[in-house]
């Protein structure tokens, strides 16, 4: 449920942008978003469907650039993209690592008449 926060988050970030430069409608939203953000795209349209009507973003549509997970070593430095349940390094076998990608959540770019 918490995609319906997001996308009330993101509809109000579009909104100040797109007023701010003064444009008539707001054609395409462009998002990113991590394996790990726990974000469901669907879910995402669905609630901006709803949000956006009556907006200069209603119609517009959403696409979605997913980013996978990605981690590095902390003892030898190696990255790798760990396995749904194997976060090992697959260097050295340790489990100390930092997750360097896949948690991202940001609107990429904003599509306007």
């Amino acid at each position: 449920m918490h995609e319906l926060s997001i996308t009330q988050s993101m509809l109000d970030l579009v909104l100040e942008e797109a007023n701010k430069t003064g444009t008539g409608k707001v054609r395409k939203i462009n998002l990113v978003f991590g394996d790990m953000a726990g974000v469901v795209g669907d879910c995402v349209q669905f609630y901006f469907e709803f949000l956006s009507r009556g907006t200069i973003a209603e119609g517009a549509s959403v696409s979605f650039r997913k980013v996978p997970t990605q981690a590095r070593c902390r003892e030898c430095g190696q990255e790798f993209t760990p396995e749904e349940f194997d976060w090992s390094c697959p260097k050295c076998h340790k489990v100390s690592v930092e997750i360097t990608a896949g948690k991202e959540l940001f609107v990429e770019s904003i599509e306007v008449e």
